[in-house]
């Protein structure tokens, strides 16, 4: 256990990790990984609290990108019909019902590669008119300029979520209409309009436990580490080309990622995100275990199917757990 003391004790974020460390954390017999990732989750967070946000599809489908595991996307016959972007006023319903029903963040979700610039003016009011309401506010809406970043920094955004979903060596095998490096400049626009980043990742398109580790590695290396870090279930989507490949990892495996995820991203609200519906409440409680501190509310995320609230309610409850950041 030697080598494993050094980022049990570290109290600072790591942007150096190899991949020698964290093969060898990630290999640990589970009850020494969850110890581990339970002494760094404890030193940062309240391990009772799980941070609540909600996610509404503000323009669905029609998405010129070709990612391969999307329902959205134009490239594909999946049965998701194309909308334009809604009203505001159905967007403020939206938040304030989020908000009655426990949500502290509220994320607005648009199918685009970029805005188009009357598309983010009206998406910026929609941001000033939710963060009126009492809410944190999230958006993604695809890749941004730095203009772009700064006019949402303006209208009162705090969040901006954009994912690198894979790995640096698997990236291609899913995406090829947008590159690595063009969601990492994204990332950058955003960083440098002062917005908080929320970015992870998506597991069960194939890739392997390598590549699960070199997404983390890769978020690791980042210049600041994201705020928020969404581990992403792959919810099975008929006509897309990743169902021929895909494979929902062995739940031990799951709760692996999120321990790693914890100890490598110390400060970060790891979030389990999409596929939930297909966790049992021991897997939830695993992860939670894990150093997981985050979830979605709301029957649906975008097209996809989310466990209902009264089970998430019912869940936190047995465990004696509550909602909240709970930052140390």
């Amino acid at each position: 256990m030697t080598r494993t003391e050094g980022p049990i004790q570290h109290e600072e974020a790591r942007h150096d990790w190899t991949r020698a460390e964290a093969e060898a954390l990630h290999a640990l017999p589970l009850p020494d990984l969850l110890f581990a990732a339970q002494q760094v989750h404890r030193r940062h967070f309240d391990a009772t609290r799980v941070e609540t946000a909600s996610l509404l599809s503000i323009k669905t489908g029609g998405c010129p990108e070709d990612c391969g595991y999307c329902s959205q996307s134009a490239h594909y016959r999946t049965g998701v019909k194309a909308t334009r972007l809604m009203d505001q006023d159905a967007v403020l319903a939206a938040a304030a019902a989020a908000k009655a029903a426990g949500a502290a963040r509220f994320c607005m979700a648009a199918a685009w590669r970029n805005p188009k610039p009357r598309d983010l003016e009206r998406v910026a009011a929609m941001v000033t008119a939710v963060k009126a309401l009492g809410l944190e506010t999230c958006a993604t809406l695809g890749m941004l300029t730095p203009e772009q970043a700064g006019r949402l920094k303006d209208a009162g955004l705090d969040y901006y979520n954009h994912n690198v979903d894979t790995s640096p060596e698997y990236y291609a095998e899913i995406i090829t209409t947008r590159t690595l490096d063009d969601r990492l400049e994204t990332l950058a626009n955003v960083r440098a309009a002062g917005l908080k980043v929320c970015c992870g990742g998506i597991v069960g398109l194939g890739e392997g436990q390598d590549d699960r580790v070199g997404m983390l590695l890769l978020l690791a290396s980042l210049p600041e580490h994201p705020e928020s870090v969404p581990l992403n279930l792959w919810n099975e989507v008929d006509g897309v080309p990743v169902k021929a490949q895909a494979e929902r990892p062995d739940p031990i495996a799951f709760v692996r990622l999120v321990a790693l995820a914890r100890l490598m991203l110390p400060r970060s609200v790891i979030r389990l995100s999409a596929g939930r519906q297909y966790m049992s409440d021991e897997l939830q409680t695993l992860c939670f275990l894990a150093g997981a501190n985050s979830i979605f509310l709301g029957d649906i995320l975008l097209t996809t199917k989310n466990p209902e609230r009264q089970r998430d309610a019912d869940l936190l409850a047995r465990l004696g757990m509550r909602t909240g950041n709970g930052r140390a």
